[in-house]
């Protein structure tokens, strides 16, 4: 694990604040702190009485990193990163690192996170807090399984080192468990071998939902990455798609100039968002870019940088401007093998209404992990984008939030944004389990949330 530094005082560092998450909807006022050791933190969590919740990036679409008229606190100075051990494959990181910065140092020297989600900009506290996922769950499994161990400040103010074979309730409680059981100061993460810093990604097109679930299923064994991107945007487009299954590249699959250059990551942004009056995402706009991508998309083998085909959204900075100030909600549902016509008849209603759908992605997942919330479980994740100046879309979801349930699925913590507490229980069946360790580790519930708190996961609340 990295040592902590000296401490430093933290006079300054402490502040109140109007935060939200991404998608920009409840704005809450709230003190915080920024610190740098993690003896700052420790002692954060001994002098404050205030409910507290930490926070990397802000890229929690809902209201899981944001506390109101408690305390926040912001991760991403605790920047440590040691060396690779290669002998491990592992690396010791402190928990505000962003997976970008990761990305960057490891793949010039061959090696990348081994799960990677759909953005960089996620610290690695972040990461485990979400147990996040990427396009090769459905072969790899979740975040979580890669990590040896993390240090967790408790509620008493004292660190932990936590493990499977130190701590096991503990870990699988934190693994996924929106970061209410203490603070991750660092981790020791496995790593997976990069052979080149490409992807030959494979695209392909169906033109309706069922032929595109049809290829997906088809080609799970053989791709280690998969994705797909739906045009939900007219009930005329039939729940078309664009499928891109991919692999790291060998070394030796390259053309010569890629070959004979240095390993690189490049995670830079191209072109940042300014804040907006209003929304551009209508129905016209949404419309009209789902058809340039269904034409500008071709169908064929491609080598493609790792940053590019990992993080498209990446190369568009504060991407959540483009909703104006309404903000936006994205609903992302798990449904298990077997509910494939549940899946069809929830696009379909996307499709009629009513507001169109901005950006819709598709993927496969495997075996469910062993965090007590984590989100995955084997079978089909469709993640959709939603303006939210229509109030129609809350009462669609509330409805589609029980049929999910009833189908033994379940809505992902670290996008929601709205889920009511009644449904919790039948999304979550370790929900019991994990409330007795989050007991047991803060019986006062010192580390709380705003989505702790609107869906009852802390018992004190």
């Amino acid at each position: 694990m990295p040592l902590p530094r000296p401490s430093i005082p933290l006079p300054g560092r402490e502040r109140r604040r109007k935060i939200s998450g991404w998608g920009r909807l409840a704005r809450v006022e709230a003190t915080i702190d920024r610190p740098a050791h993690v003896a700052d933190v420790e002692a954060v969590v001994r002098r404050s009485g205030d409910p507290m919740i930490a926070r990397g990036l802000g890229r929690a679409y809902g209201d899981a990193a944001q506390v109101e008229d408690g305390r926040v606190l912001e991760t991403s100075a605790l920047d440590a990163l040691g060396p690779v051990d290669a002998s491990a494959s592992a690396i010791d990181v402190a928990a505000g690192v962003s997976l970008s910065t990761l990305m960057e140092r490891l793949v010039p020297e061959g090696w990348m996170l081994p799960v990677i989600p759909g953005t960089s900009q996620v610290t690695v506290g972040g990461a485990i807090a979400s147990d996040v996922h990427g396009k090769n769950h459905h072969r790899d499994g979740g975040f979580g399984a890669y990590l040896d161990n993390f240090a967790l400040v408790l509620a008493d103010g004292s660190t932990q080192v936590v493990s499977r074979e130190t701590d096991r309730p503990l870990f699988d409680a934190t693994v996924g468990g929106m970061g209410l059981t203490g603070i991750v100061t660092s981790a020791r993460i496995r790593l997976t071998p990069a052979p080149s810093d490409y992807a030959r990604v494979q695209t392909e097109k169906a033109r309706t939902l069922d032929a595109l679930l049809e290829r997906m299923t088809e080609r799970d064994a053989d791709a280690p990455y998969s994705v797909a991107w739906l045009d939900l945007s007219s009930p005329k487009r039939h729940g078309r798609g664009i499928m891109q299954f991919g692999e790291v590249a060998q070394r030796d699959w390259l053309p010569a100039k890629q070959r004979n250059a240095p390993q690189t990551f490049e995670a830079s942004r191209r072109i940042v968002v300014p804040p907006l009056p209003g929304s551009v995402v209508t129905e016209r706009t949404v419309r009209m870019f789902n058809q340039a991508e269904w034409l500008r998309q071709r169908p064929g083998e491609h080598l493609v940088p790792l940053s590019k085909f990992f993080f498209p959204l990446d190369r568009l900075g504060g991407w959540n401007r483009l909703y104006g100030q309404a903000g936006f909600l994205q609903y992302q549902f798990v449904l298990p093998l077997g509910a494939e016509a549940l899946l069809r008849a929830i696009a379909q209603r996307f499709a009629d209404g009513p507001v169109v759908p901005a950006l819709v992605v598709l993927k496969r997942l495997g075996a469910a992990g062993d965090g007590m919330l984590s989100f995955p479980l084997a079978g089909w994740t469709l993640a959709v984008d939603l303006p939210a100046e229509d109030a129609r879309i809350f009462l669609m979801l509330d409805e589609m939030d029980e049929a999910v349930a009833t189908a033994g699925g379940r809505v992902y913590l670290a996008k929601d944004a709205r889920l009511r507490p009644d449904v919790l229980a039948q999304m979550y069946p370790r929900i019991e389990e994990w409330r007795a360790v989050k007991t047991n580790v803060d019986p006062q519930g010192r580390f709380r949330s705003d989505l702790s708190r609107r869906l009852g996961l802390d018992p004190q609340t």
